[in-house]
């Protein structure tokens, strides 16, 4: 039995006494101090991990102000706090040891968009992608580019003055900043914009914060400019974080927010921005070129910019192998082809926009044209050429996913980010990451590098394993080596990613100018609570700099976990904190629990931290969790019962455990997989969870709606046979408050009246038994194929069994139907793992000996079938897991005869709407779909959802009702009501055609009952 972790990380007295305060003064938003929320918060995408005292998630502007006004007040002088976005910071930006200020929970609205004069007015929680999806109907877009866009705030991105792809057509977020409001630490809300002198000597004569902070920066602006400019980089990745050079803009206009833009929170809470938005460019290219060596990518790049591209883009063959892992891989394939014996080491995306197609065709005829000229000179291996939005957007797809992919690298050692955004001049990039390599290659460290090319700024990232404290050290020494290599290619270790922890090297660089940048945080935060140690501090006594080898790493805490218990519980070890879970797409399958609770413990990045902590304290009380789970699958449930009970009953008294805090977020889970498809490190919560789940129930009670669900499959058969009785009782309305107050269930589904034995036996299929499979002759044998049937769609949607052995009949196939066994699936999502082994063992048994005929099987709901790929790989004996297709993945490889039996068919055109686990986790086949129905005359349109918030059982959990519901209504609802999709829409899964009959009383047919209808 596990232990009760009651010892964490206490509230430090002054933080407790903030956080009463600012209840007293009326804060709105959220307030939490609880250990999940601080241990989830104290990691970004980057190598530290910082415990923070609390984590507030302010509702208004005016929260921020009652924030600042607390801090101001002398007996909170010591209270600091750290503004955080998206949390995507890879310097450790947002972490701190105080108060986190949240702001991307609630003040995330999009207040006004002018497309006449081309501007919109956002809240700093705002995120990126969210931004350009409100402005694409007015032909607008936000220009800056990032591969976090889906995640990344807009308030993050001006924090750190964010820039990326495109960058030297389209400059940095500061380039695009109209005006600010910000929170002073006074508690002022200011607005700043570009000023004249008139407008600006008003202000100077102010008698507060505001004037004394604008006398300031005006001063140093007007005394110092020589040295500014002789000490500020000519750059196309200027200097970011109180940039003095652009105090004056090039109409010599006032600009405080050249101070605020790249400021990471340490001078002020940025609340709103009102930003210039560009006209999306109408048509786009790629030309994709390969080269048999990084280096000649590199040297190519120049070459290449006299065509004048929107940007240039270089990958190297680390990420590109590691991105054909990648779920991505299958949409971008046919763009990367090896067409030469020399394997591909680097790849040049040169991209081309406008708003005129002939103009654009020429540039890139222009291009290819000089490709094809010096295709003799041996440095390029070839070239692809992608036409139009939807294929650029693809492989731009691929290449965001780049930061994350290489965090998927095998192995303990894992390349990280400490320099991975070094700028120098273009000219300089190649020299310059000779010597980077040959640095990083005298300690034996492996590495990727991807990242703009054209405007001098590579991503490498080293392959360190931070648990192991030998190669910690490698941080400082390779960061002080790439430094001095940057100072002497004339560059910037700061170019793209803010400064960070990484602030120790600032004041080297700034030299005498360091001093104006104290003075300026002395001023806006005199007593360095804002962001302390980031970027500059103020001159007083005690105030020094973060550096990087003494702040707290994850590794260090990492490294406290056994190596057993980490392996127990790999699925969550990896995750590097890049953020991709924070999706905020609504059409996006991942992740749903985040999407629907804005909560980030239900997120995976969440569940891992939680997981990670978790272990970590596990250890401190001496307990083996892998030893744990072998002791309580031996034991009896007799033997733990009165433990169960008594530690039960203490839980509802109230009795702190860590382990309800993760036991709450591990519940929130859908089970859906998406993270185990999507996630580029591959973090799989559903497994994660079950086997917490086993051992939290190992020394608390279950609730009755556990074994409701995990005896499902084993009763089912017997309560069929009395469909009648069941669904009386179902339909009772006394049954469903009992079972919705007392079980946890809601809204249970209803047996069909379908009996699938004997309505097979009217349509003479018979069951795959061994008498029936040696009846067969050989012409029927090669037409065969074996149904796995699952307990939801033969029981409970008997009709779509039966449809599609009607339409294999008529397609000229010879359909079997495999014996009904539990597959084990619920028990899988809840826990009962000694149970599911079994289950899956005997499920195992019989299809293995069914697939030794050589008869295919295939699933028809694709959760169920994909669990024989997954869960059954991992919990059975090597090459025990049964092969079952997936329907549309079997069909697909029937092309011909399916084509034979076209003419059969009414022409007709559908809208697919796939599975989230079937689109996350097997992701071609739902392109197999298409190529099915293509096949038989008919057209498919895939519709990008999310997901539709059943999941199995989970939306007919009462605890999840509402968050069901939530989910639901973000993508599906708008979809399956919208008119131009009446009569044209399928669904692949059981919980999905569900979960729309439950909210919008609509019966979706499977794609197979789709074309049945079609034959004629």
């Amino acid at each position: 039995m596990i232990p009760r972790l009651a010892e964490v990380s206490p509230l430090h007295s002054d933080y407790l006494a903030f956080l009463d305060a600012l209840k007293a003064q009326g804060f709105e938003g959220d307030v939490n101090p609880d250990y999940a929320n601080r241990t989830v918060l104290a990691t970004d995408n980057s190598i530290y991990q910082v415990m923070p005292q609390g984590v507030l998630y302010p509702a208004s502007a005016a929260d921020l102000q009652r924030i600042a006004q607390l801090l101001n007040q002398p007996r909170f002088h010591k209270v600091k706090v750290s503004p955080r976005g998206g949390g995507t910071g890879t310097n450790g930006q947002s972490l701190n040891d105080g108060l986190l200020v949240d702001v991307s929970k609630h003040m995330n609205q999009i207040i006004e968009i002018n497309a006449a004069e081309r501007w919109v007015r956002v809240q700093a929680g705002v995120v990126k992608d969210q931004l350009n999806a409100a402005l694409k109907p007015y032909g607008l877009f936000f220009a800056p580019e990032l591969s976090t866009s889906n995640r990344a705030t807009i308030g993050g991105m001006i924090n750190t003055d964010a820039s990326g792809q495109g960058s030297v057509r389209y400059g940095k977020t500061r380039d695009h900043v109209l005006e600010l409001h910000s929170v002073l630490l006074d508690g002022t809300l200011w607005h700043s914009s570009p000023l004249t002198q008139e407008q600006l000597e008003p202000i100077l004569q102010r008698q507060d914060r505001v004037g004394e902070i604008h006398r300031l920066a005006d001063s140093i602006q007007r005394t110092r400019q020589e040295e500014i400019s002789a000490t500020f980089p000519k750059l196309n990745r200027c200097l970011t974080g109180y940039d003095l050079a652009h105090i004056r803009d090039e109409q010599q206009r006032f600009d405080l927010n050249a101070l605020l833009c790249g400021s990471e929170g340490t001078l002020a809470f940025i609340t709103e921005a009102k930003l210039n938005v560009l006209p999306i460019p109408k048509y786009s290219a790629l030309v994709n070129v390969q080269y048999g060596s990084f280096n000649a990518a590199l040297r190519d790049a120049q070459g290449l910019m006299r065509g004048n591209p929107t940007s240039i883009e270089t990958v190297d063959s680390k990420v590109l192998n590691l991105a054909m892992q990648d779920i991505i891989w299958h949409s971008v394939a046919q763009w990367f082809p090896q067409t030469s014996e020399t394997p591909i080491q680097g790849i040049n995306l040169v991209e081309f926009t406008g708003d005129d197609e002939a103009i654009l065709a020429e540039e890139v005829n222009r291009l290819t044209a000089q490709l094809d000229a010096e295709a003799s000179g041996g440095v390029r291996l070839g070239y692809t050429v992608a036409m139009g939005n939807d294929n650029v957007k693809q492989i731009w797809g691929m290449r965001k996913k780049s930061v994350g992919l290489l965090g998927n690298a095998q192995g303990e050692r894992r390349p990280i980010p400490f320099v991975e955004d070094t700028a120098v001049p273009p000219e300089n990039l190649a020299d310059y990451i000779l010597e980077f390599r040959a640095l990083l290659d005298s300690h034996g460290l492996q590495y990727g590098m991807f990242g703009h090319v054209d405007a001098g700024v590579l991503h490498v990232r080293p392959a360190i394993d931070m648990k192991d404290p030998e190669q910690e050290p490698l941080v400082r020494i390779i960061s002080d080596g790439v430094v001095a290599l940057t100072q002497k290619y004339k560059g910037l270790i700061w170019g793209e990613h803010g400064k960070g922890v990484r602030s120790e090297y600032g004041p080297a660089f700034f030299g005498d100018l360091y001093a104006c940048l104290q003075e300026l945080k002395g001023t806006f935060d005199p007593y360095n609570q804002l962001n302390p140690g980031k970027i500059a501090t103020p001159a007083k006594d005690g105030a020094t700099l973060l550096k990087i080898d003494e702040v707290p790493t994850r590794g260090q805490f990492d490294r406290t976990i056994p190596v057993a218990s980490r392996l127990k519980f790999e699925e969550g070890m990896h995750c590097n904190g890049n953020g991709a879970c924070f999706n905020f797409d609504p059409d996006d399958a991942m992740c749903p629990s985040w999407k629907g609770t804005r909560q980030r413990i239900h997120s995976p990045k969440g569940r891992s931290s939680l997981i990670r902590e978790w272990l970590r304290l596990m250890q401190k009380e001496h307990a083996d969790p892998v030893q744990l789970a072998k002791e309580q699958r031996q034991s009896s449930a007799v033997q733990t019962f009165i433990p169960k009970v008594k530690n039960t009953l203490a839980k509802r008294r109230g009795e702190y455990d860590f382990s309800h805090e993760v036991h709450e977020a591990m519940v929130g889970c859908l089970a859906c997989k998406s993270c185990a498809g999507q996630c580029p490190i591959k973090v799989n919560v559903p497994e994660l969870r079950s086997q917490f789940l086993e051992l939290y129930y190992g020394r608390y009670l279950r609730p009755l709606k556990d074994y409701f669900i995990g005896t499902l499959e084993f009763v089912i058969p017997y309560l069929a046979r009395t469909p009648w009785l069941y669904n009386g009782l179902m339909g009772n309305g006394l049954t469903r408050k009992a079972l919705q107050k007392y079980a946890g269930m809601v809204d249970s589904p209803r047996l069909s009246d379908i009996r699938l034995d004997r309505a097979m036996a009217s349509m003479g299929v018979p069951f795959a038994t061994q008498e029936s499979l040696q009846a067969l002759t050989a012409d029927q044998r090669s037409k065969a194929v074996i149904i796995v049937q699952d307990a939801f769609t033969s029981y409970f949607d008997t009709q779509v069994v039966t449809d599609i052995l009607a339409l294999l009949s008529r397609l000229g196939f010879q359909p079997m139907v495999a014996p009904f066994r539990a597959n084990g699936k619920p028990l899988h999502v809840h826990g009962f793992l000694k149970q599911f082994t079994r289950t899956a063992e005997r499920q195992a048994q019989l299809l293995n000996t069914l697939a030794a005929t050589g008869i295919p099987l295939v699933g028809i709901d694709p959760s169920m079938t994909l669990t024989y790929r997954s869960e059954y790989k991992k919990y059975l004996a090597a090459g025990q897991a049964p092969q079952v297709q997936l329907l549309q993945e079997w069909l697909a490889e029937h092309v011909i005869t399916l084509q034979s039996k076209a003419d059969c068919l009414r022409q007709g055109s559908f809208k697919l709407l796939a599975h989230c686990t079937e689109k996350t986790n097997a992701a071609p086949s739902v392109s197999a779909w298409q190529k099915v129905f293509a096949a038989l005359g008919q057209e498919l349109a895939v519709i990008n959802t999310g997901c539709c918030g059943m999941s199995g059982t989970y939306g007919h959990e009462t605890a999840n009702l509402g968050t069901s519901k939530t989910i639901y209504g973000q993508s599906w609802a708008k979809v399956v009501n919208d008119p131009a999709n009446q009569g044209k829409l399928t669904a692949t899964g059981y919980s999905c055609r569900s979960q729309v009959k439950r909210m919008d009383d609509q019966q979706l047919p499977h794609p197979l009952q789709i074309l049945l209808q079609q034959l004629h």
